[in-house]
């Protein structure tokens, strides 16, 4: 590991800690030349997710473009942002866990409206109404029934 600020390229693991989550490893380091310490984090390097979309695309699984949907659907609810972060950290650990890395993008919304049906019922309302395209305001009360209902 090379030191971030001389450069040499022995440093020494002063300690070694897992993250809260267990996803990585932190390392404090120390460089045996200049003596400054830094900071390392070791994590597993996952294969890309691919997402399949409507028109036959493909692309990579991008978490910003769920954050930003989410916290769009979330605008004006007291949601804290860990919650929002939390709920993308569980949509990408589900898709990690099925078997293909390639994934419909439907499933990738169906995932995000369960969770936040369960997180917030506007924000799920909200992200609904634009991931399935609502019309017309007959499709919105639709959903609006089936929600009260359960």
């Amino acid at each position: 590991m090379k030191c971030p600020y001389c450069n040499y390229e022995e440093t020494q693991v002063i300690d070694t800690r897992d993250t809260e989550n267990l996803e990585s490893t932190r390392r404090r380091r120390e460089c045996m030349k200049c003596n400054k310490r830094f900071t390392t984090y070791e994590r597993v390097e996952e294969a890309d997710i691919i997402i399949a979309k409507k028109g036959g695309r493909r692309e990579r699984f991008q978490r910003q473009k769920v954050l930003n949907g989410i916290i769009e659907a979330c605008e004006k609810r007291s949601i804290p942002l860990e919650k929002i972060e939390k709920l993308v950290d569980e949509v990408e650990s589900d898709l990690r866990k099925r078997d293909s890395v390639e994934v419909e993008s439907k499933i990738v919304g169906e995932l995000v409206m369960k969770k936040l049906k369960s997180l917030d019922k506007v924000a799920y309302i909200r992200f609904a109404s634009v991931y399935r395209e609502f019309e017309d305001l007959d499709r919105f009360t639709e959903e609006l029934e089936k929600l009260q209902k359960k």
